[in-house]
């Protein structure tokens, strides 16, 4: 079986843009995957239409030689952008590698670990007592670990205030919900070191899961003051592409939960590598999962496989969205997503479809501090 086309398929959905691949092979089995950095989709076609003169022709089950061709095929290393696409295209093989050998890809990646995997789903609310309201809904509905934000007030986010605001939110959140479920708050990389630590100290009375990517993720050494004062636990990674760029935090121990993202990191590949990893360490994973059914459907595979597990986020699951493209989605009830039996990632996907949903020049929210300057969304 050698690969025989590599397709793009950008799509606008619900305010937001996709890019999937579709790898096609010469036995007529076929692959999917999903590019990872929203807003640069364009830059990620690019980058897929350049690989491509490198897949046609190969061994789409030799992934992990088709990685490193892909990751040091050109003396330059890609970047984000470039690793973002080299993981759609690896999450697409390890699709065709499970239905070729008629095997659901967890089983490929060590078998089934667990039954189900825990989500967390993000609640809304401009007041605290929006927040805990949502929160109501959502445990009602029965997810049993729910996602608060550091949020902006109208595109303004001074990091003084929005830690006070976060603090309050939450807060409410764990006086309306109760001990027994778990919440987690998402920084966004929207704050420096010092609003980190009253953060973090602020929040430690009500017993937050983790503070997930509080600093932004050019220099992880600040991670080392930081863990020295927050009394809470911290996930950290969903920016990094590749092993390398969790080094630091894995071997010194710098974060307690692992955030990668499959899309960005370099697909199951290197997902797989960087949870073996964080298992000498004692830390566990929770993978990044904002996109859509292709990035829910090979996280679900590896947090079955993966002992070292601890959450995933849920993204859309619980919410099927382009059903036309994809009908069929991971399995999916009461907070939990369900171990597939289909062979592959068992996702279904109907390129006709796609047509749809047509691409659109968008870019992402901005925000600004009081003073006019511009910060992290």
């Amino acid at each position: 079986m050698k690969i025989s086309d590599v397709k793009c398929f950008p799509c606008f959905s619900a305010s937001r843009n996709y890019l999937f691949v579709k790898v096609e092979t010469d036995e007529g089995l076929y692959g999917v995957g999903e590019f990872g950095i929203t807003w640069k989709e364009h830059a990620g076609i690019g980058v897929i239409e350049h690989l491509k003169s490198d897949l046609i022709g190969q061994d789409p089950l030799n992934t992990e030689y088709l990685w490193q061709l892909m990751f040091r095929g050109d003396f330059f290393p890609g970047g984000r952008v470039a690793m973002a696409a080299q993981s759609a295209i690896d999450i697409a093989l390890w699709d065709i590698k499970g239905k070729a050998l008629n095997q659901p890809a967890y089983m490929l990646l060590g078998g089934k670990m667990r039954e189900r995997v825990a989500c967390y789903k993000g609640i809304g609310g401009k007041t605290p007592e929006d927040a805990a309201r949502a929160a109501k809904e959502r445990v009602a509905e029965g997810w049993k670990f729910l996602r608060l934000g550091v949020i902006d007030r109208n595109g303004v986010l001074d990091g003084p205030t929005a830690v006070r605001d976060a603090v309050d939110h939450f807060a409410a959140v764990r006086e309306a919900v109760g001990p027994d479920i778990e919440i987690v708050i998402d920084v966004h990389t929207r704050l420096d070191p010092p609003d980190t630590i009253r953060l973090g100290r602020k929040l430690e009375a009500y017993d937050p899961f983790f503070v997930e990517d509080p600093l932004r993720c050019e220099n992880p050494q600040s991670y080392r003051l930081v863990r020295q004062q927050v009394p809470v636990p911290l996930a950290i990674g969903e920016h990094f592409a590749t092993k390398w760029e969790f080094r630091q935090l894995i071997e010194e121990e710098l974060l307690d939960y692992a955030r990668i993202d499959l899309c960005i990191v370099g697909g199951l590949t290197e997902a797989r590598k960087i949870a073996n990893w964080c298992e000498t360490h004692y830390i566990k994973i929770v993978p990044h999962n904002p996109l859509g059914p292709i990035s829910a459907a090979a996280c679900l595979h590896l947090d079955i496989a993966t002992d070292n597990f601890a959450v995933q986020e849920a993204g859309l699951v619980g919410n099927p969205v382009m059903e036309d493209l994809f009908p069929v989605q991971v399995p999916y009830k009461n907070g939990y997503m369900l171990a597939p039996t289909a062979p592959g990632l068992g996702v279904e996907f109907n390129e006709d479809a796609a047509k749809k949903y047509p691409f659109k020049a968008i870019h992402g929210p901005r925000l600004h501090r009081s003073d006019g300057s511009f910060t992290n969304w």
